[in-house]
């Protein structure tokens, strides 16, 4: 497949590309796959801050709140007995739940190609040749998405960071600017459109490129 090319200002050029059937051309998708990979993305992004006090930790309750036989009563001898109010919490989150889930290389690798073959299949995807602003300036950003016709979420993966990219984009709602060695299935699926800078096709190529039955793993 070949695919056309804009410039940094979002114009379209002259200039075509080649670009690999095993990423942007998999027709037959699969939703366990995607659904795999988003939800390990939110699990290991879950930060454990939760943590309840167990009846030894709750302080106070010292004392037997009355003797233990001749009244009547239930025995107890704390007030801060789980099933008194103010008492513990039995079960509670401790603070060291690991809520990390893992995926193989290979399922995860799978999982970008599924998404990027749906957004270039839909129109979604935008290569351009680069993106380098010589200035740091929000309208550079802004004129690179209303040139490109661009709305809602938009995903920007480029080949590395630098000030005056991040800058231009920082303020601008919906916009999020990532290298090409973090892109992952949940910020693919979670973009209604994708940039992708030209370079950033190689590195997709040599990471992802199917041949022979087989993955570069």
């Amino acid at each position: 497949m070949t695919s056309v090319i804009y410039d940094q200002k979002g114009k379209k050029t002259a200039e075509t590309i080649k670009i690999s059937d095993n990423i942007f051309g998999i027709k037959e998708s699969n939703h366990l796959v995607l659904k795999e990979a988003y939800l390990a993305y939110l699990a290991n992004q879950r930060d454990n801050f939760a943590q309840t006090k167990t009846r030894g930790l709750v302080s106070g309750g010292g004392r037997k709140p009355w003797r233990q036989k001749g009244l009547g009563k239930a025995r107890f001898g704390s007030t801060r007995n789980p099933i008194w109010r103010g008492g513990g919490v039995v079960f509670g989150p401790t603070g060291y739940e690991n809520f990390n889930r893992k995926i193989n290389i290979k399922t995860k690798r799978l999982a970008i190609r599924l998404a990027l073959s749906d957004k270039y299949q839909n129109k979604n995807i935008v290569i351009v040749n680069d993106i380098n602003f010589k200035s740091i300036s929000i309208k550079n950003g802004l004129n690179l998405i209303t040139n490109l016709n661009l709305k809602g979420n938009i995903l920007l993966v480029v080949q590395a960071h630098n000030q005056n990219l991040d800058l231009a984009f920082r303020n601008i709602p919906n916009v999020k600017v990532i290298s090409a060695k973090y892109i992952n299935a949940f910020n693919l699926l979670n973009s209604d459109n994708i940039v992708l800078e030209k370079s950033v096709l190689d590195i997709l190529n040599q990471w992802l490129t199917v041949s022979k039955g087989k993955t570069n793993e």
